[in-house]
């Protein structure tokens, strides 16, 4: 991989992150307790905020993933270490970097 190929990952890196960080500002709010008066509001309103708000936490917890692998493909690229896999040291593609940036594994270790 050459400077030019590993700015433009970086930039794509850093881009990534800020917009993860933006949806999970605005992502906090719909995490939020449901409190809904029974009283006012029917059983079946309760239940489908519930079920909003539990999808809501688990896209919060898939973009604090992302950012997690965001931040280690960012340390792999100061240790001169990224673009390489962590499982077996190969070059990963630069297809698949294009892909996603912050993948950490070649396509032989993905597969398992």
């Amino acid at each position: 991989m050459n400077k030019t190929d590993l700015a433009r990952f970086h930039r794509k890196l850093t881009e990534m992150q800020a917009s993860a960080a933006q949806e999970e500002t605005l992502g906090k709010e719909a995490t939020r307790t449901v409190t809904l008066d029974q009283q006012s509001v029917g059983r079946l309103s309760r239940m489908d905020a519930m079920q909003q708000q539990a999808m809501a936490q688990a896209n919060s917890s898939r973009r604090k993933q992302l950012q997690q692998r965001i931040l280690a493909a960012l340390a792999r690229m100061q240790e001169g270490e990224y673009g390489y896999c962590t499982e077996c040291g190969e070059e990963i593609a630069l297809k698949r970097l294009e892909f996603d940036p912050a993948i950490g594994l070649c396509i032989t270790c993905a597969r398992g």
